[in-house]
């Protein structure tokens, strides 16, 4: 049992030990249950002007994550037996197994006593005891989790730029006028839509488009992209009926070949219908000089407008590089909301 029950001592105010318990989220709704809770706790600190994940899409990144890889999830309770923290270790299986992704929340009644430290050294144990040498996170800039990053010696790597777009504030005519300037350039490709699950004629493509974005991206050194085929993107759907999110997808393809060009997908929680949560917008190298990111991303718009008439703003993020996509947000209007700088540490030095 010395993997699934620890005792870890903080070392500042907290009185005694933690009991600290590994769990599967899958088939623990209690301890999933605690953990949002902890989450909300700290929200004023930790994310104040974003979202509020609702249970459902929490308890299904909790159980899938983002991709597929493995993960670990403990709760840390205090002497009383209350929930006080936790952490998620997700394992990178195809790409970068160098790394640990962590996640970590510390209650906020129990905060500046020790305890995050005193899990983050557990997390590190366990990311070397799975043949890791490097733990990545991200916190937000200004945040107690950001501050604590920096002060552990955490290296700072890319930074997310998150931006949100205010539908109220588009104006009359806006978006027609951005459609009739992508429209010239964009002659001779034509649009598709589905919801939920990419058709078993698309999916290939969607993983092709999906592996061109990644390697796109910017990435810090030593990184590799992500590699997508057509199991990973059924995987990721996978989260997303977990998370019982309504999932939108605009596609464009040239008319005489019929090949996926690019896309764009947006998800929205039933639980938070006023949010927007902007996914994956990527085109294939071979067809970008034609506008297609601005009118698949505006032709987007206008299904939400029929299909989600509650939407009221869009979130979405880019790296503080990626300034193609980042100009067409700025043609429809998104504005930035907050920057969340990532962190990297070697296992060996959380002591």
């Amino acid at each position: 049992m010395a993997d699934i029950r620890w005792r870890v001592w903080p070392r500042l105010g907290l009185a005694g030990a933690v009991d600290l318990e590994r769990f599967s989220p899958a088939g623990d709704g209690a301890s999933v249950h605690a953990c949002h809770e902890i989450y909300l706790s700290g929200l004023l600190a930790d994310d104040p002007e974003g979202p509020v994940q609702s249970l459902r899409f929490f308890a299904g990144w909790m159980e899938l994550g983002w991709t597929e890889d493995p993960s670990e999830a403990w709760l840390a309770r205090d002497g009383a037996g209350k929930p006080c923290g936790w952490y998620r270790l997700s394992l990178p299986q195809r790409e970068n197994r160098h790394l640990a992704e962590l996640v970590l929340v510390v209650h906020a009644s129990s905060r500046r006593a020790g305890l995050g430290t005193a899990l983050l050294r557990h997390a590190a144990a366990r990311a070397r005891h799975a043949g890791r040498t490097e733990i990545a996170g991200s916190a937000r800039a200004g945040s107690p989790g950001a501050a604590c990053a920096r002060a552990l010696g955490a290296r700072e790597t890319i930074t997310q730029v998150r931006r949100v777009l205010e539908l109220a504030a588009i104006a009359p005519g806006q978006l027609a006028e951005l459609r009739a300037r992508a429209a010239p350039a964009a002659r001779g490709y034509c649009l598709l839509s589905w919801t939920g699950p990419a058709p078993e004629d698309q999916i290939e493509a969607v993983a092709a488009i999906n592996s061109t974005a990644e390697a796109d991206m910017p990435h810090d050194t030593g990184h590799q992209p992500q590699r997508w085929d057509a199991e990973r993107v059924r995987l990721g759907e996978r989260r997303q009926v977990a998370q019982r999110m309504r999932t939108y997808t605009v596609a464009v393809r040239p008319q005489d070949t019929g090949e996926l060009a690019g896309l764009t997908v947006l998800m929205v929680d039933p639980a938070e219908p006023a949010w927007g949560f902007q996914e994956l917008t990527a085109v294939d190298r071979s067809h970008r000089g034609h506008r297609l990111g601005l009118l698949i991303k505006v032709a987007m718009l206008d299904l939400l407008a029929e299909r989600e008439p509650q939407l009221t703003r869009i979130l979405t993020g880019n790296t503080d590089a990626n300034e193609h996509m980042i100009a067409i947000n700025a043609d429809l209007g998104f504005s930035v909301l907050d920057e969340w700088p990532c962190f990297e540490i070697a296992c060996g030095a959380i002591n």
